[in-house]
């Protein structure tokens, strides 16, 4: 037995269309799901939605589904049976399936399968008796009217705004609503939400972009990344649809290098994203064959190829002039700043230095030894750290008091050795021997009186004793074991004098010139592998301080230090860092522009930078 199944369609100009196939099976799966046998598309009939079975010979048996419902020969039921001798109708949603009579000496049912839409029905339905075409004008009228609507508000009133309004300063039109603000894609970012309503402070002229000379206008303290002219050169090649794209805006006026090329605003009010590393690398990473002038090296990633640390160090003096070379960190430079002072003797757990915290442990509150933090203090945003002070960092282990009045305590002047000098012989002068009697009392003195020549004898003498023992207390000061020979560098007087001078002390002040560290972010280390590193300890990770004898070391870590926590910004590096976070694109003194939002929030800490030799700077 089989089912022989003609599925009937119409075209458009009302032919007939019949698809037949054949089944040979006994049951018949009828619904919307694409494995049906009678497959139905249409959201009125279920996925399983009824089955077909020849019961008998002469009998077909049809079932809906459960909840369901069938139509045969016009009675609504959930299942029933049909005469194939006879035929019958199976109605299933907007589906009529009919059943013809089985034909002699045949075991074929033949099913008709077709939509059971009729005139009478599309009639009943006619949506043309709801349509307002009888009482709207024409399409095409309102097309034009539409089209010239469109262009009156979005085109010819907005040029009209844009021409009409003024110039210049914050107006009470600018704060309003103007047409042209239809144009905008979008709002401005967080930086710019005071000219939301001012768009001409940027757009000066209609239908050009936005010009340099707008945004510096403004942004007066920003400078260029380099020479232009270098900058050009170091850019790589591009080539097909991105050498169209930058041939198509050079024609339009839009030279490569703008602000907006990376400043791009009405993103929403936001932070500006850091930039990312390809933005660098893109000229970087092959610098060198572009520019072989360049003193910089080339650079891909942090993590792979980056050139060692060349800090700006103090090498040399010309006089009181500092001297301030950078130098890679490869060759060991030292730093001459005619201090002396051993890191490692100070960071000493026991001996005296520690004896002598424990001692001022109430009064300065010190440990049981001496800590990085309670000699360096940080600037108040936590980035870098205050200038030592000798009378505040110094000065309660290494005392120069000398006299007691009272409750008050004379000490000798830091940094001006000629007051020393003069506080000493006034000192020893205010404890001298008072002036005898006899040489202030009664009348004038009759030459050969052997009574006052002997007193002003014995006086003189005295005086040259204190004057001796002065001079030997100002060499005292200035000589091995002084107060100032001990930490400075003494410039021997000439001979038969006591004009003993000092060479200034000096440090950079900040040794990365093209990058920024933050200490604040490294309060805690952990190196991978290691322990939790805070204080002293977290200093020392870094700083091989308890290892320094000598002031002229160092004590910068290098790039492979640097590399046990940092990598490249796409890295599985505990810290994945991108150019961005040590390096700001604008040529400047302070805080990376990216840090300086997000970190600093506008208070910067001012500092006295040493200018490096021009000789010796890079060239960009």
């Amino acid at each position: 037995m089989a089912f022989v199944l003609r599925n009937i369609s119409y075209s458009a100009d009302g032919r007939q269309i019949v698809r037949s196939s054949r089944i040979r099976d006994d049951l018949l799966k009828i619904g919307r799901d694409p494995d049906s046998d009678i497959r139905l598309n249409d959201l009125a009939v279920a996925l399983h939605h009824a089955t077909l079975e020849q019961v008998s010979a002469q009998t077909l048996g049809v079932s809906a589904e459960s909840g369901t419902t069938i139509d045969i020969d016009g009675s609504p039921t959930q299942g029933g049976q049909i005469d194939l001798a006879a035929g019958g109708t199976i109605r299933i949603g907007p589906f009529r399936l009919r059943v013809s009579p089985l034909e002699m000496g045949s075991d074929d049912i033949a099913i008709d399968v077709e939509r059971a839409d009729t005139e009478e029905e599309e009639d009943r339905f006619d949506p043309r008796r709801f349509a307002l075409a009888s009482v709207m004008p024409g399409k095409r009228p309102i097309a034009w009217v539409s089209v010239l609507a469109v262009l009156g508000l979005f085109l010819v009133w907005p040029i009209w705004s844009f021409t009409t309004q003024p110039r210049g300063a914050q107006t009470a039109y600018s704060n309003s609503f103007h047409a042209d603000q239809t144009w905008s894609p979008g709002a401005l970012s967080r930086g710019h939400q005071a000219l939301e309503h001012n768009c001409t402070a940027c757009h000066e002229q209609a239908f050009v972009s936005v010009r340099d000379s707008s945004c510096r206008a403004c942004h007066t303290n920003v400078h260029d990344h380099a020479d232009q002219a270098r900058m050009l050169r170091a850019r790589p090649e591009v080539s097909g649809f991105a050498r169209l794209r930058l041939a198509v805006a050079e024609t339009f006026g839009q030279d490569p290098g703008r602000c907006v090329d990376c400043h791009m605003e009405h993103l929403g009010a936001q932070e500006m994203a850091p930039t990312p590393q390809q933005f660098c690398a893109d000229c970087h990473a092959d610098l060198r064959s572009r520019l072989p002038d360049t003193r910089l090296g080339n650079v891909t990633d942090f993590g792979q190829t980056h050139p060692q640390f060349q800090p700006a160090v103090l090498v040399n003096w010309n006089g009181d002039q500092p001297q301030v070379q950078r130098a890679s960190l490869d060759s060991n430079p030292r730093e001459q700043s005619n201090l002396k002072f051993p890191h490692a003797l100070h960071l000493q757990p026991t001996g005296g230095v520690a004896q002598m915290a424990r001692t001022l442990h109430a009064a300065n509150g010190y440990g049981q030894q001496l800590e990085c933090s309670d000699c360096h203090t940080p600037t108040p945003d936590g980035v870098r750290f205050q200038p030592i002070d000798m009378q505040s960092d110094c000065a309660a282990c290494h005392s120069l008091a000398f006299d007691r009045i009272g409750g008050t305590i004379r000490t000798l002047r830091h940094g001006d050795p000629r007051q020393v000098i003069a506080d000493i012989r006034a000192w020893y002068r205010a404890g001298g021997p008072q002036r005898p009697a006899e040489l202030d009392a009664g009348p004038r003195a009759v030459p050969g009186d052997v009574t006052q020549i002997r007193a002003a004898v014995q006086f003189a003498r005295a005086q040259a004793g204190l004057g001796a023992r002065s001079d030997q207390a100002i060499r005292g000061v200035f000589s091995q074991g002084g107060a100032c020979f001990d930490c400075h560098q003494v410039v021997q007087p000439a001979p038969g004098t006591l004009d003993y001078s000092i060479r200034p002390v000096m440090f950079t002040q900040r040794y990365m010139l093209h990058g920024w560290f933050d200490h604040k972010a490294h309060l805690v280390v952990q190196r991978p592998g290691g322990p939790r590193l805070t204080g002293t300890q977290a200093c020392l990770s870094c700083h091989r301080a308890d290892q320094s004898s000598d002031s002229s070391d160092l004590m910068i870590p290098n790039m492979e230090s640097c590399r046990a926590c940092h990598g490249g910004e796409r890295s599985n590096a505990p810290v994945p860092s991108g150019c961005a976070m040590c390096h700001d694109y604008h040529i400047n003194e302070g805080t990376p522009a990216m840090l300086l939002r997000q970190q600093v929030r506008g208070h910067r800490w001012e500092t006295t930078v040493i200018r490096v030799q021009p000789a010796a700077a890079p060239s960009r």
